[in-house]
C-alpha cells in the first residue's frame, strides 16, 4: 500500500493552504489520510521509546500489516490575515537554526523507525511560510551550517553545531545528528495567499523506504 503523500498534501493546499498551527496540521493530515484510507488505523502523538527515553511520533498509520512514520513541522513568520471567514494569526517562531536541527532530528528519528521496523515508510515534512528557510546561506561559517535546508541541499552523515556555537543556542540540542542515508532538499511551493506579509508558504517532503 501507498499513502501518497503528495496527493495527499496536494488536496490540503486546495482546503487548507493555512494552518493555525503545528497542532492544526497535525490534525488536518491525519484527518486527510483517514478521509483517504478509512480502513487505515491513524494514531496521533505515539511514545515508541522506552521506559528510559521518551520517544514520540507525530502520526502513526497502520494499515494491516503496513506502517507509516509520519513527522512533520510547521514553522511560522508573523501573518495576520483571513481566508474564507476564518481568522488566521500565525506567530513569528524566528529561531530558525533550532528549526533547522529539529527537522533534522526528525528526519532521523524516521530513519531509525523505519530501519527498525519491517513494512514501514517514513515521512519528514517540513512547511514554513519563513523564506530564510529554503533561501541559501549567505555565510557557510555560521553556527548551523551544517543544518541548513536551502535547495538542492544533500543531507547526509553526522551534522554538528560550528565549533563557534554558544552554549544557549545548542541548550538540549548539543548532540550530534548523525544519518544513515542522504536526502537531497527540494522545496515545493504550496500556496500563495493574495495578503501583504510573508504569504507564499512552501514545504520539502521526504521520503524515507526499507529498500533504499
Amino acid at each position: 500500500m501507498n499513502l501518497s503523500m503528495e496527493h495527499i498534501i496536494k488536496a490540503l493546499q486546495i482546503e487548507r493552504p493555512i494552518f493555525h498551527s503545528e497542532a492544526d496540521f497535525q490534525h488536518s493530515l491525519a484527518w486527510e489520510v483517514h478521509r483517504r484510507h478509512p480502513e487505515a488505523i491513524v494514531r496521533l502523538e505515539v511514545d515508541r521509546g522506552t521506559a528510559e527515553q521518551r520517544e514520540h511520533l507525530d502520526i502513526l498509520v497502520k494499515v494491516g500489516d503496513v506502517t507509516f512514520a509520519i513527522e512533520l513541522k510547521y514553522k511560522t513568520k508573523k501573518l495576520d490575515t483571513v481566508f474564507g471567514t476564518e481568522e488566521f494569526h500565525l506567530r513569528n517562531h524566528g529561531a530558525q537554526d533550532i528549526g533547522r536541527y529539529d527537522f533534522i532530528k526528525d528526519i532521523v528519528r524516521v530513519e531509525r523507525f523505519v530501519m527498525a521496523n519491517a513494512d514501514s515508510t517514513g515521512y519528514a515534512i517540513f512547511l514554513t511560510n519563513d523564506d530564510s528557510y529554503w533561501k541559501e546561506a549567505r555565510s557557510l561559517t555560521t553556527a548551523d551550517a551544517m543544518f541548513r535546508i536551502g535547495e538542492n541541499r544533500t543531507l547526509d552523515g553526522q551534522l554538528r553545531w560550528s565549533e563557534a556555537t554558544g552554549s544557549g543556542t545548542m541548550k538540549g540540542r548539543e548532540s550530534p545528528l548523525s544519518l544513515n542515508r542522504s536526502h537531497s532538499i527540494r522545496w515545493v511551493d504550496y500556496s500563495k495567499l493574495n495578503v501583504k506579509g510573508p504569504s507564499r508558504f512552501r514545504y520539502i517532503l521526504l521520503e524515507v523506504r526499507k529498500s533504499e
